[in-house]
C-alpha cells in the first residue's frame, strides 16, 4: 500500500510533497531516489550542495534531505546557506549520514531539523522524512539544544543489509 504525502495549492489542486535529496554518490542517490518516490513523494535530486543550493532556490523543495560529505558545500555548509538566504530559509533540512555518532557537537547551532544515522532501515527513513514533512516550514532559532535520543523500536537489530541506528532530533521548532 502507497500513502501519498498530499497538499494543496492555493486553488485546492493536491500537490505532492517534494523532496530533495542532496547525495554526491550516484548508486545511494538512486536508490534514496526511488525509495522516496514509491512512498509517494515527488523526488529532486543533485549531485553536490551547490547544485542542492541552486535548487532549493530553484524549486523551494518542502524537504531537504542533504549526505554530511559532499563536494563543494557539505551537509552542514548546505543547512548554514540555506537558513541565510531568506526564500528557501524555512525550509526543514535532514541530514543522512554515516559520519555522525548520537550527540556530535558539529551538529549543534547547525538549525537542523533531524539527523539520520547510516545505516537505516528503509521504514525508518520514510518515517523521518514524513516526520519532518509533516512539521512543514517554519522558522529556527539560534541557539538550538539537541533534543535528546531518540531509539527506534529495534535499535541495534539487523535488518537485511542494515542495522537500525538512532534518530537525533536536533531542531527546537516553533510553527507560526
Amino acid at each position: 500500500m502507497v500513502i501519498l504525502q498530499v497538499r494543496l495549492d492555493r486553488v485546492g489542486k493536491a500537490l505532492m510533497t517534494t523532496i530533495l535529496i542532496a547525495e554526491d554518490n550516484d548508486d545511494v542517490r538512486a536508490v534514496l531516489k526511488r525509495l522516496l518516490n514509491r512512498a509517494g513523494f515527488s523526488v529532486l535530486t543533485a549531485p553536490d550542495g551547490r547544485a542542492a543550493l541552486s535548487t532549493t532556490r530553484e524549486h523551494r523543495p518542502d524537504v531537504v534531505l542533504t549526505d554530511l560529505d559532499m563536494p563543494h558545500l557539505d551537509g552542514m555548509e548546505l543547512c548554514a546557506a540555506i537558513r541565510k538566504d531568506p526564500a528557501p530559509a524555512d525550509t526543514p533540512v535532514a541530514i543522512l549520514s554515516g559520519g555522525l555518532q548520537p550527540g556530535d557537537p558539529r551538529t549543534a547551532g547547525v538549525q537542523l531539523c533531524d539527523v539520520l544515522l547510516k545505516p537505516f532501515v528503509n521504514g525508518d527513513l520514510i518515517s523521518a522524512v514524513r516526520r519532518v514533512a509533516d512539521t512543514g516550514r517554519h522558522h529556527h532559532h539560534a541557539p538550538l539544544f539537541c533534543r535528546g535520543l531518540t531509539s527506534p523500536k529495534r535499535a541495534g537489530e539487523a535488518v537485511g543489509d542494515y542495522a537500525v541506528h538512532a534518530l537525533l532530533r536536533v531542531c527546537a521548532i516553533t510553527m507560526l
